[in-house]
């Protein structure tokens, strides 16, 4: 099954326009298009197949009970312990996925990493 990507709102979708604006200009640095790199391939592994064994998807309790809804996140890199974390959650529509988060590793899980993290809101459609 593939699935629609949408990005949640308003932090996601602002920040993926400017990234891909930037983009377009050559304005961004170099550490800046290898992420917008690993982005757009994480993007495309969970459309085809979100529990692709390179993103390592799992579901984060603690973001679930607070969000009210099954948060996921999955890896930006695979074997790499501090690789950036995409959240996210089935849905608005049946075969849609919507990124309610981009995030550094959540290095420390017992001093409140996850309470930290800000959430987008599910698109309207």
């Amino acid at each position: 099954m593939n699935f629609k990507i949408r990005l949640g709102i308003p932090d996601v979708l602002d920040f993926w326009k400017d990234l891909c604006e930037r983009r377009k200009k050559q304005k961004l640095s170099k550490s800046e298009i290898i992420f917008h790199n690993k982005l757009g391939k994480a993007f495309n592994l969970l459309a085809n197949n979100p529990k692709h064994p390179s993103l390592s998807s799992h579901e984060i309790k603690f973001l679930t009970k607070r969000y009210g809804l099954k948060v996921w996140e999955s890896y930006l890199e695979n074997n790499v312990p501090a690789a950036g974390r995409i959240f996210w959650v089935y849905g608005p529509n049946k075969n849609d996925i919507t990124i309610i988060g981009i995030e550094p590793h959540p290095e420390d899980r017992k001093h409140g990493s996850y309470e930290r993290i800000s959430l987008s809101a599910l698109p309207k459609y």
